[in-house]
C-alpha cells in the first residue's frame, strides 16, 4: 500500500507561520515618517544654496570641519557598538562573560554603556561648536543660512537625546527583569534600528552642511 501524507491541520499551519514583530515593522514604519521630516530640512538647505550661494558661501566658510569629522566618527563608531550590544541581547547575553572572546565577552549592558557615551560625547561636540559659532557671530538669528543650520542640526541632536534615553530604559530594563529574554531582546534591536537610523541621517547631513560647496 502507499504511503498517504496527512495533510497539516489549521492549527499546525498556524504554528508553522512566522509572523514579523508588531513592534519591530512600527518602529520600521514610524522611521519612515521621520524619514520624511529630514527630507523637508534637507529641502530648506537646498533651496537656501540655490537662492542664494553667495550667503551659503560666506557662512559656510565658518565651520569647524576638521572638529565636526571627528565628531561624526565618534557617532559612527556608537554605531558599531550599538549593533555589538544587539549581537549580545541575540545571545541572551545582558552582562559581561568570563572566559570567552573579546568580542563576545561583553553583555548587552556594557555594549550600551559604551554607546551612550559615544553618544553623550558627540552631543556635548555639538553643544560647543554652536558656542564657537555663536562667539564668530552665527547666532540663529544672524540670517537664514544660520537658521536652517541650527534647526537642521538642533533636531537631529534632540533625536540623538532621544536615543540615549531609550539606551538607559533599555539597560534598566535588562536590570529589572529576573531573565533576560526574547522582549528584552527585541527591544534593544528596535532601539538600534532607531540609532542606526540617526546616524545614517547625521552622515547625509555632514556631506551637505560641510562639504557641500
Amino acid at each position: 500500500m502507499d504511503n498517504v501524507t496527512t495533510p497539516a491541520t489549521y492549527s499546525q499551519a498556524l504554528r508553522t507561520v512566522k509572523r514579523p514583530d508588531p513592534v519591530s515593522v512600527g518602529t520600521i514604519v514610524w522611521l519612515g515618517s521621520e524619514v520624511m521630516f529630514f527630507a523637508g530640512l534637507f529641502a530648506i538647505y537646498f533651496t537656501l544654496r540655490s537662492t542664494s550661494p553667495e550667503l551659503w558661501a560666506e557662512e559656510s566658510s565658518l565651520l569647524n570641519v576638521p572638529f565636526a569629522t571627528v565628531n561624526t566618527i565618534i557617532l559612527v563608531l556608537s554605531s558599531v557598538t550599538c549593533q555589538m550590544g544587539v549581537f549580545a541581547a541575540e545571545r541572551y547575553q545582558p552582562y559581561t562573560v568570563k572566559n570567552t572572546s573579546f568580542l563576545r565577552r561583553w553583555g548587552m549592558v556594557e555594549w550600551f554603556f559604551l554607546t551612550f557615551f559615544l553618544g553623550a560625547v558627540f552631543v556635548s561636540g555639538q553643544v560647543w561648536e554652536y558656542a564657537q559659532l555663536i562667539a564668530e557671530g552665527m547666532p540663529i538669528s544672524a540670517n537664514a543660512y544660520a537658521s536652517a543650520f541650527y534647526i537642521t542640526t538642533g533636531f537631529h541632536a534632540l533625536h540623538v537625546t532621544g536615543g540615549l534615553i531609550a539606551f538607559l530604559l533599555v539597560i534598566g530594563r535588562a536590570y529589572a527583569v529576573k531573565n533576560f529574554g526574547r522582549k528584552e531582546m527585541t527591544t534593544s534591536i528596535v532601539v538600534s534600528y532607531y540609532w542606526h537610523f540617526v546616524d545614517v541621517v547625521w552622515i547625509a547631513l555632514f556631506l551637505v552642511i560641510y562639504f557641500l560647496r
